[in-house]
């Protein structure tokens, strides 16, 4: 510990990303990257940007990129902020909706991230416990809150909450904002954007890292009512005011605009998906049902730990959890087919 830290940086628990291994042979299955590349019409976007106006500072409001999001799922640029990475807009959603002084809800099973935002910003929270089957109880969430959020489908199980269920929720919770994060929705879900108009509490984010493959390029987005856009965009405006690069504006907007690739890769992952859950439950795997670009798998004879431990020897990086309740689960990233299939011929030799 550094005596140049403030006080309260010693009791931060930072975040721990999926291992990004040096080694090119490995198969990567743990970060839930798309095996398929981005539109071949947000890469070009981003070659023909690639000029003399890096010079110039970006625009600071995203315009075109708001614009193209607008369009896409029918809302107004007034209902939409974008910024560097959802982990980003998320951040700004905890700085700026939920530190109230009342507790945030979220799963005792969800994306590892929420629990250190709330030791950033100071924000008490309550992890309500998923049911037996993994799945998140509405009626649970229906208690006095500061704020509820949680991904939907749910990390890292993969399991989705259907929108009656989410528009039961959001009745249950007039005075409190509800953040669905939708970084995998793409995959299987129904997007719950279309209830913003309805529902002034609503608050949804998405990513470009999952269903549009623009991981490395961190582009996150927000979909409200525009009072809670306001508080998104005064806190950026206090934070960063250039979260995003020429390059990430052009390529994103392209991304929204490629409908027709957007669609085709969705569902090659999709199939892909389905036939790894049927391979891996004739293995012996119990496999939670994914709205996702991965799967939740366990198998009652083999210790997790050890399965993840074997398959690196196999070159095939999985995610282990140490986390209490699923610390017999893998999260497997459903990848390219060689790489689905040097999964299960792993598995098949250490099984």
């Amino acid at each position: 510990m550094s005596k140049f830290w403030s006080p309260f940086v010693k009791d931060l628990v930072p975040y721990v990303p999926g291992e990004q291994p040096k080694l090119a042979k490995l198969v990567k299955l743990n970060t839930n990257e798309n095996p398929f590349g981005p539109s071949p019409k947000a890469i070009a976007a981003m070659q023909t940007e690639l000029n003399d106006n890096l010079r110039l500072y970006p625009d600071p409001n995203g315009e075109r990129l708001k614009q193209a999001v607008a369009e896409y799922y029918g809302v107004t640029a007034a209902e939409v902020f974008v910024g560097n990475g959802s982990d980003e807009v998320l951040a700004h959603a905890f700085h700026g909706l939920f530190q109230n002084g009342r507790p945030l809800l979220f799963p005792d099973v969800t994306y590892s991230f929420y629990p250190v935002y709330c030791g950033l910003y100071g924000i008490e929270f309550e992890a309500l416990p998923l049911d037996d089957a993994f799945q998140i109880r509405v009626e649970d969430y229906a208690r006095p809150n500061g704020g509820i959020i949680f991904p939907n489908p749910n990390a890292p199980t993969g399991c989705a909450l259907g929108l009656e269920a989410i528009e039961r929720l959001l009745q249950a919770n007039p005075d409190s904002v509800v953040l669905i994060d939708e970084a995998y929705i793409d995959f299987g879900g129904e997007t719950a954007i279309g209830l913003v108009g309805k529902y002034p509490n609503l608050l949804v984010s998405q990513t470009l890292s999952k269903s549009r493959s623009l991981a490395g390029l961190r582009v996150g987005i927000a979909v409200g009512h525009p009072d809670l856009i306001e508080a998104l965009e005064r806190i950026k405006n206090s934070f960063n005011s250039y979260p995003l690069d020429r390059m990430a504006i052009v390529g994103a907007a392209a991304a929204f605009e490629d409908k027709e690739y957007f669609e085709q890769t969705c569902q090659a992952v999709i199939d892909s998906r389905e036939q790894v859950v049927g391979a891996l439950t004739g293995l012996g795997f119990e496999v939670l049902p994914s709205a996702a670009n991965f799967v939740f798998a366990r198998h009652p004879q083999r210790d997790a730990g050890e399965l993840a431990a074997a398959l690196r020897e196999h070159g095939v990086i999985v995610r282990h959890f140490k986390q209490q309740r699923i610390a017999q689960f893998l999260r497997i990233t459903i990848g390219a087919t060689e790489q689905n299939q040097a999964l299960l011929d792993a598995l098949q030799q250490i099984l």
